[in-house]
């Protein structure tokens, strides 16, 4: 159905007449007549006051294939940093409908997880802000203290909340039950990631092995995981020799390099940290668009280092190559990194 029709259909369901309608817009009734005949389209800059004159959402004044849908969702998600209510349920009842009876289900029930977790995202910076005053205010309450670090993901000291078990069951169920021939590798690495997060690392060792054996393991993960697994157990040098070993048998491979760098970085050796962080994203310069992983690294060390000018000046890497190597502009990413570059300006 073109738009003309469209407008001419709600305008019925409505009980307006062509010139209700113009009257509420501020047009003429021949503007209208035009629009529903297919003669000429409405402005632009009238589509927000007909879908609030109609009660919808101004995309649902457009039909728009499923296909037209999820990439309006997913440009939504990576441009606006929270979406208004009603274009949230939209979203929310189109995504529900297609994962129950749509052609491409995981897809949809992907997208659903993005657009929750999206929603989580925007009010846990505003929970996080918020409760960021009321300790400023009065630091001797507990009651925001907790709330930032669930905003905020800061550190729980009580083990029963800080520990991985479900998380960890989970993966371990999605590992028993792939039946994907080859079995994928990734489930591993993030049972393995929350198993070392919790120190146990004796099944960590014992899924690395079997990591080992999946030809779709990517090779850089084996000595990565044997490392973080001695450094967990406290052996320090055994944990350095497997980490310079691997470095000497591939010392360009990306991977390996940034795993490094996160390696030495947990170990509060940042100058080497920054030193395998600008190597790893050096030696992905042939392979643009690059991520910028590494650079994010790079600021952050420089921050905890109380290098406020280099950390600022690192974030200007980032957003050269987001707007350079990735094309972005408006997207959130490019305003979260500006206000990076700002904050960081007003510490040096």
């Amino acid at each position: 159905m073109d738009l003309g029709s469209k407008i001419k259909k709600l305008r019925f369901r409505a009980s307006l007449t062509q010139e209700q309608l113009a009257d509420r817009l501020g047009i003429s009734a021949q503007a209208v007549s035009k629009w529903e005949n297919a003669v000429a389209m409405p402005d632009i800059s009238l589509l927000p006051e007909l879908s609030d004159i109609f009660g919808i959402s101004i995309d649902e004044l457009f039909d728009l294939t499923a296909e037209q849908k999820f990439r309006r969702i997913e440009s939504r998600i990576n441009i606006q940093e929270e979406l208004e209510s009603d274009v949230f349920r939209e979203y929310e009842a189109f995504l529900k409908e297609q994962a129950e009876q749509g052609k491409e289900p995981q897809r949809a029930v992907a997208l659903l997880a993005h657009l929750y977790h999206h929603r989580m995202e925007a009010y846990s910076k505003k929970a996080g802000r918020f409760a960021r005053q009321a300790i400023v205010s009065a630091p001797e309450k507990k009651e925001c203290q907790w709330l930032l670090q669930k905003a905020e993901g800061s550190a729980a000291w009580d083990w029963n909340i800080a520990n991985h078990s479900r998380i960890i069951d989970f993966y371990k169920e999605v590992i028993e039950s792939d039946a994907g021939e080859p079995k994928t590798p990734l489930p591993y690495y993030y049972l393995i990631d929350n198993l070392l997060a919790d120190r146990r690392t004796k099944e960590a060792a014992a899924y690395l092995e079997r990591l080992r054996q999946l030809p779709t393991c990517r090779p850089h993960k084996i000595p990565t995981y044997s490392a973080a697994i001695a450094l967990a157990e406290y052996d320090e040098a055994k944990a350095d020799c497997i980490m310079e070993k691997a470095l000497a048998e591939y010392p360009r491979d990306a991977n390996l390099l940034f795993e490094a760098a996160q390696y030495y970085a947990r170990k509060c050796e940042y100058e080497k940290a920054i030193s395998y962080y600008e190597a790893s994203y050096d030696s992905e310069t042939e392979r643009k668009p690059r991520y910028t992983d590494a650079l994010e690294g790079i600021a952050q060390i420089y921050e905890i280092m109380g290098e406020y000018q280099k950390a600022a000046d690192t974030q200007r890497r980032i957003l050269d190559a987001l707007k350079t190597e990735w094309g972005f502009s408006e997207e959130t990413v490019i305003h979260e990194t500006e206000c990076e570059i700002e904050r960081l300006m007003q510490k040096v």
